[in-house]
């Protein structure tokens, strides 16, 4: 009777098992599995993230790292075979890191579902696990969160599925992806001060183009190699990417290089210039092989999730295989940087040298527009063709600077100071006010574009030195050049680098004259002066003699007077950063608090 009763028990917890879909092989099921043109839903995300952490303890762990736009946490996911879950202890340990970041734009949410399958599947593999011991993964499962609650069906009008996806605008409709150097958002000063702590060595951040048709499922940015430069440019080019893409063929998911077009592919295909305003570009400034993998927007979401899957996998077996020569590889990197002293800070595609590319695309044709009436460019996929197509992928350097000793950065600058803290550059201040000889700068011309991104991003900066003694105050930042993370000092503080913090707005303030004169009054002072200095009269007259609109303003020759002498502010324009080039002076310094 007893095991009759046993029976019955057995054969009704199996029934309710199996039509409550809890059955042993879906336990673990996600929403993309479910239903393959569904993506998980950030709530979605984090609930199975935490389950795995519960269920894995001793291989995962999730935490709350930090605040968002959204004011939800930033959540943290890392795997590590032998359950040392702390960046120090990576490190000491001489683990590869690999760093994967997940919705920065969630309406391309393929990293979003294939990072769920992958640290499911590794969890449950512990063959897979070993493979990979030294390796440590860490993981955002959900980097825009305002983004992703923003969630529809329209936003990606181009996009073939998922049914359901987020915005690429965050809570405050700010491109994440733009904002890694000037971190208005919450979001990217959590990150900054994240990926600062752990220092990886692969940074991948999962996103879907836009832009032509072709055969591929997945397209892959890889950080530009002239600009990375040195060791880690070599290992890329020559070892890893090679790595990459033969792994990647072994798939039903072969991979070519990003598809960035003037028009068609045909015509040539260019490498992608990631400056530091995007993930990959704020990347390289920590000396990380860093990719923005790029699915294609026409192909079905199962596919696009699953190449991902494959990329992960691949740049995580090369983390574990080629692991001493990364480690070696990002130590010189380090190392000459520390010790460099010119720095390019802008590029331009050179495209006098190209590469050849076997490409798989479509015929672009042309028909009618149903709109128009006119011709209309459209790509045929009943006409594929594979042929040679050039590949430019080389930038050569068009701007760059000669280090300072280092940069005296006014206290007045928190904004600054913060940023140079988030991202572990080695600050110290003046413990009593001091005179040196410095260079400042002068800007003497810019262009501003319109809004973009919350700024009014200034390009085209021309500067002029001037040499000077100047005076800084106790709690003034001294930051020298002589560290590892120089590249992001350089990048950020010179002026003409296109995502310096000047181009950003930082230092804005300087660009407004603050005092003026009356004509009336400044007339008399005017004529004494010239008087007193007969150079400027005669530089005067003949700008009088070259310009005659010059010669019938007044208070243009007023005006010109004035800035030539000791009245005209000093501070207008001059760029507040002083460049300390001697080296040997003894300065009164401490380590630096941390900024306010």
């Amino acid at each position: 009777m007893r095991q009759f009763c046993f029976y019955v028990a057995l054969t009704c917890l199996v029934f309710i098992l199996n039509n409550t879909g809890l059955r042993a092989q879906d336990a673990w099921e996600t929403p993309f599995e479910a239903a393959v043109n569904t993506s998980a839903t950030y709530q979605q995300t984090i609930a199975f993230y935490e389950r795995l952490a519960k269920a894995y303890p001793n291989q995962f762990n999730l935490s709350a790292v930090g605040d968002t736009d959204a004011g939800h946490p930033l959540h943290l996911a890392v795997f590590s075979a032998d359950g040392q879950f702390s960046p120090r202890s990576a490190h000491d340990n001489q683990k590869t890191i690999v760093f994967i970041n997940n919705a920065i734009h969630p309406g391309e949410p393929c990293g979003v579902d294939a990072s769920m399958l992958f640290f499911r599947d590794l969890l449950q593999n512990r063959e897979w696990q070993q493979r990979i011991q030294d390796v440590v993964i860490v993981a955002i499962p959900f980097y825009n969160i305002g983004g992703g609650l923003n969630r529809g069906a329209y936003s990606r009008a181009n996009q073939n599925g998922p049914a359901a996806h987020g915005f690429r605008g965050n809570a405050r409709n700010l491109d994440l992806n733009r904002d890694f150097i000037k971190a208005d958002s919450r979001n990217a000063r959590t990150f900054n001060q994240w990926y600062t702590t752990w220092r990886p060595h692969i940074f991948i951040d999962n996103h879907t183009s836009n832009g032509a048709d072709y055969q591929y499922v997945l397209t892959l940015i890889a950080t530009q190699h002239n600009k990375l430069g040195g060791p880690l440019a070599e290992l890329l080019q020559e070892d890893m990417l090679p790595f990459l893409f033969a792994e990647m063929a072994k798939t039903d998911y072969p991979m070519t290089p990003y598809v960035y077009v003037r028009n068609t592919p045909e015509d040539g295909i260019a490498g992608f210039l990631d400056l530091p305003r995007y993930s990959s570009g704020y990347a390289a400034l920590h000396h990380a092989l860093s990719f923005m993998p790029e699915t294609h927007m026409f192909k079905d979401f199962a596919d696009r999730v699953h190449s991902v899957y494959h990329f992960l996998q691949a740049a995580t077996t090369y983390a574990q295989e080629a692991r001493p020569k990364i480690l070696t590889a990002r130590r010189s990197s380090e190392i000459r940087v520390a010790q460099q002293d010119i720095f390019p800070i802008n590029w331009a595609l050179d495209r006098s040298q190209s590469d050849t590319l076997l490409f798989k695309g479509y015929s672009a044709k042309n028909r009618t527009s149903a709109i128009s009436g006119q011709d209309r460019m459209y790509y045929d996929r009943d006409d594929p063709w594979e042929k040679p197509v050039p590949h430019f992928n080389y930038y050569r350097t068009t701007d760059s600077v000669r280090a300072p000793h280092a940069y005296i950065l006014p206290y007045a600058y928190g904004e600054v100071a913060r940023r140079l803290h988030w991202n572990g550059v080695r600050m110290y201040q003046l413990t009593a006010d001091t005179e040196l000889p410095v260079t400042f700068y002068r800007i003497d011309d810019y262009n501003t574009r319109n809004a973009y991104e919350g700024h009014y991003l200034h390009y085209n900066v021309a500067v002029s030195e001037q040499d000077t003694t100047h005076t800084f105050h106790r709690g003034d930042y001294v930051i020298f050049t002589d560290q590892a993370i120089n590249r992001y000092v350089v990048e950020t503080l010179e002026p003409r680098a296109p995502d310096s913090w000047f181009a950003w707005n930082f230092f804005d303030g300087i660009l407004q004259q603050k005092e003026y004169f009356s004509s009336y009054v400044f007339e008399d002072l005017a004529a004494e002066y010239l008087n007193e200095h007969p150079g400027l009269r005669q530089r005067l007259e003949q700008r009088r003699q070259d310009d005659p609109e010059f010669a019938a303003s007044a208070r243009a020759q007023l005006d010109f007077i004035y800035r030539n002498s000791p009245y005209y502010e000093p501070t207008y324009r001059r760029y507040p950063v002083g460049l300390l080039r001697m080296q040997g002076q003894t300065l009164p310094l401490k380590e630096a608090e941390t900024p306010r």
